[in-house]
C-alpha cells in the first residue's frame, strides 16, 4: 500500500497550496503595506525637517540682517560720540580761548604787528612784522612771562626795507619774523572758575 492515492490528501494538499498562496499574498500586500507607511513615515519627517531648516534658514537670514543694522548703529553712535567728545572740549575751551587771545594782544609791545597766527592743538605760529629785532625779542619776553603761553621760539628773522613816503625819501628797515609759542596747559577748574 505504499502508493496509495486518496482524493482527500490532493483536495488537502491542493487547499494548503491555496491557502499558502493567500497567505503570501496578504504577507506581501501587508509588507508593502509597511514598507509604504515606513517610507511615507520617514518622507513626512524629511519633509517637516526640511520646513523647519527653511524656517532657521529665514529666522538667520533675518537675525544676520539685523546684526548689520546694529553693528551700522554702533558706528552711527561712535562717530556722534566722537562729535560730542569734541563739541564737549570746544565748550570747555571756550573761555580758554579767549584769555589766549587776550594774551597773544597784551603781550604784543608796540612796533610790533602780526600778519598771521596759527594754531595747531596747543602749539601757536605767529607771522609779523618789527620795526627791530629788539622788538621781537621784547616779543618773546613778555610770552614767556604771560601765564598762557611758553617756550616762545624764533624760528625765522629776516630784514626787508620798505619804501619811505615821508620826507625823506628814505627806506625804512623792517624785521619779518617767524614764532613758535606753545599754550600752558590750564586745568579746567581754573577755566570754569573765571580766574586767570
Amino acid at each position: 500500500m505504499p502508493h496509495i492515492n486518496l482524493p482527500w490528501r490532493e483536495e488537502l494538499r491542493k487547499r494548503r497550496n491555496k491557502e499558502f498562496g493567500v497567505t503570501a499574498f496578504i504577507t506581501a500586500v501587508l509588507m508593502g503595506g509597511v514598507v509604504f507607511g515606513v517610507d511615507w513615515h520617514f518622507q513626512e519627517r524629511i519633509d517637516f525637517q526640511n520646513m523647519r531648516n527653511s524656517f532657521l534658514e529665514q529666522q538667520i537670514a533675518s537675525l544676520n540682517k539685523k546684526i548689520k543694522e546694529i553693528e551700522e548703529l554702533d558706528r552711527e553712535k561712535e562717530r556722534l560720540l566722537a562729535r560730542m567728545r569734541i563739541i564737549q572740549q570746544l565748550q570747555s575751551s571756550r573761555p580758554e580761548i579767549v584769555h589766549v587771545v587776550d594774551t597773544i594782544v597784551r603781550t604784543l609791545p608796540d612796533g610790533v604787528f602780526y600778519t598771521s597766527i596759527k594754531q595747531r592743538g596747543t602749539a601757536f605760529n605767529l607771522l609779523g612784522i618789527a620795526q627791530s629785532n629788539a622788538r621781537v625779542s621784547t616779543l618773546m619776553r613778555e610770552l614767556e612771562k604771560s601765564e598762557w603761553f611758553h617756550n616762545p621760539n624764533l624760528v625765522e628773522i629776516k630784514a626787508i626795507a620798505q619804501p619811505n613816503s615821508g620826507a625823506g625819501g628814505s627806506e625804512i628797515r623792517l624785521s619779518n619774523f617767524n614764532l613758535n609759542v606753545s599754550q600752558t596747559q590750564k586745568l579746567k577748574e581754573k577755566d570754569g572758575g573765571g580766574a586767570s
